[in-house]
């Protein structure tokens, strides 16, 4: 079942305009359109499959970061990745806490917690997933729950929470960032890293650019449009990082899904070329990390 928003996710607003029309190109073909917010520019899937009806998106043998045991080229690149992703983020964690308590939301199958965890940090996570939650918890030894709501803001209380890739897919966008903001401690950071939809790469590949995701990506981030959300909420960005690796991996996902098959060559420097404009425009990364805290009054 499908369900239409009324207003802006971000503004509050009620006024769209119709900005691409592209298809779920990795699972069913299903068209989609997005939607651009006439008033703060956000961009959102609407119409939207709900939040009972989301999951048959996210069931394939294909889907890497549910997965820790697939084979094959793409995925053996995507863990070697990976292992690099996962000491940039503990690297970042680390400068903005030192120590303390992690919750990763969306923590897939564990691996980042497992490496902060053998650093000395407390963790937990969240994971929807029963398949990735269940090898986070075995084979990771993470502590999971199934859903945010389910953490006791009175009793669970966290240094740093993250969400990798995360925010994107949220149906209730605006409810868990209140419940993000009342689990983290004093002076706690929240990190999200969420793919920028006005980055070069965004724009070369156009419907066929890969990080649009739809419908599993329901919101399509600037980093305007990250700095009105969080400040709605009482945030305010401390430090934007990039994630050039992303670059690198949406190319060649939005190469296939251009061309009908693979060029790792064209894609590796479609993508160091998306970098580069990155560092001389103001478009932003491919991907882009941002730290925030709560703001204080």
């Amino acid at each position: 079942m499908n369900e239409n928003l009324s207003s802006c996710p971000v503004c509050g607003k009620s006024g769209f305009s119709n900005f691409l029309e592209t298809a779920d190109y990795f699972l069913t073909n299903e068209p989609f359109s997005i939607q651009k917010c006439n008033d703060c520019g956000f961009k959102f899937v609407n119409p939207r499959p709900d939040i009972r009806e989301i999951g048959r998106y996210y069931q394939s043998d294909e889907y890497i970061s549910h997965d820790a045991e697939k084979a094959g080229l793409v995925t053996r690149l995507y863990k070697i990745a990976r292992v690099f992703s996962i000491r940039t983020k503990f690297n970042i964690v680390n400068r903005y806490t030192s120590s303390g308590s992690i919750l990763d939301i969306g923590c897939g199958t564990g691996e980042f917690l497992h490496y902060c965890n053998s650093k000395g940090y407390d963790v937990s996570g969240v994971e929807p997933n029963e398949k990735a939650g269940s090898f986070a918890q075995q084979v990771n030894g993470i502590p999971v729950t199934t859903a945010l709501g389910k953490l006791d803001p009175l009793t669970c209380k966290f240094s740093c929470i993250t969400m990798w890739h995360v925010l994107e897919h949220l149906h209730e966008l605006n409810e868990s960032l209140e419940q993000v903001k009342s689990l983290l401690l004093p002076g706690g950071v929240f990190i999200a890293a969420v793919p920028n939809s006005n980055s070069w790469d965004a724009a070369h590949y156009g419907k066929y650019w890969a990080a649009y995701d739809v419908p599993r990506h329901l919101y399509h981030f600037t980093e305007s449009s990250v700095t009105i959300l969080a400040k709605n909420h009482g945030f305010e960005i401390v430090k934007t990082v990039p994630q050039k690796l992303d670059a690198f991996y949406v190319s060649m996902l939005s190469e296939k899904y251009l061309t009908g098959k693979t060029n790792h060559v064209k894609a590796f420097f479609k993508g160091a070329w998306s970098n580069f404009m990155a560092g001389i425009a103001t478009r932003g990364h491919s991907s882009q990390i941002f730290i925030l805290s709560v703001k204080k009054t």
